[in-house]
């Protein structure tokens, strides 16, 4: 059996590669500067290479180092993940679910009630997330359009496709069925966090993307939707988040939606499935296919 080295010298380590300083890496364990600089030089000894090296005020990485930092990085982050989830479930925590802050105000802030009266024994706290970052500690899933492949770290419960379509106030456009390439005749409005919206719409619909021309970018889905809404032009948008203002009117989406290679799922930090996380994913599926 192969033995690892010291796990302090390896966290010490850890900290400095994310740093890149001793000092900043000694507050961060709550240890001193010269505890720091042991553990690393301990563990240079025992690995018989350099890892890092001074550069200014601070140090850098040498190229062994820059390997090493990259595991030791996915490793502390997952022990973090699953010491954190162990706790949480001792002590019989809310099940903590993040969403872009979109998808939780257009979608399942309206639908919270109902999940409440389908699965009353699943405490839920809802978070605003950034989609593309990593699942953060404390947070036990993360609703995420994205395509596959899945990331072999993480347990992705598909739940449903993606559907995108233009959507535009009622009075912007008044033919019964227009023919797709009249949208561009239209301010077209598109959001920053998926610039190939429009395209791929385009290209399901036989329309050169070339043709487009964006008139003006949100960095927010909700703000384009509301742009769309005041009568700026017509934004890009899934299905799931306008299906509101579909029914009561406030938008129309005269081109119907295409699917797009994403999905949504439910992102699980680990693999393991919970009985929570398999509760709210089957509760999820069956609200998305309604």
């Amino acid at each position: 059996m192969h033995s690892l080295p010291s796990l302090n010298a390896l966290r010490a380590f850890d900290a400095v590669a994310r740093t890149l300083s001793m000092s900043a890496a000694a507050k961060q364990l709550h240890v001193t500067h010269g505890a720091i600089s042991r553990q690393v030089k301990l563990l240079e000894e025992q690995l018989d290479c350099r890892l890092v090296e001074r550069a200014g005020r601070g140090v850098a990485l040498t190229d062994a180092g820059l390997r090493l930092a990259r595991t030791t990085q996915e490793v502390f982050d997952k022990l973090e993940q699953a010491c954190d989830q162990v706790k949480r479930s001792a002590a019989n925590a809310p099940f903590v679910l993040g969403c872009s802050g979109s998808f939780l105000a257009r979608w399942f802030i309206p639908r919270l009630e109902q999940l409440k009266q389908d699965c009353p024994e699943l405490e839920l706290h809802l978070t605003a997330v950034d989609e593309s970052q990593a699942i953060r500690p404390g947070v036990d899933a993360v609703l995420r359009f994205a395509e596959p492949p899945w990331p072999e770290d993480q347990r992705v419960i598909e739940l449903a496709p993606e559907r995108i379509g233009p959507v535009m106030r009622p009075d912007l456009f008044r033919e019964e069925a227009p023919a797709p390439d009249q949208l561009l005749q239209h301010p077209l409005l598109e959001t920053l966090s998926r610039p190939q919206a429009w395209p791929q719409w385009c290209r399901a619909q036989g329309i050169d993307p070339s043709q487009l021309r964006i008139k003006q970018s949100f960095e927010h889905l909700n703000y384009m939707l509301e742009g769309a809404l005041v009568g700026l032009g017509v934004a890009i948008a899934p299905e799931y988040l306008v299906e509101e203002d579909l029914r009561t009117g406030r938008l129309q989406a005269p081109w119907g939606f295409v699917e797009t290679p994403s999905r949504l799922g439910l992102w699980l930090p680990g693999q393991d499935i919970s009985p929570a996380a398999q509760l709210l994913a089957d509760w999820l599926r069956a609200a998305l296919s309604r």
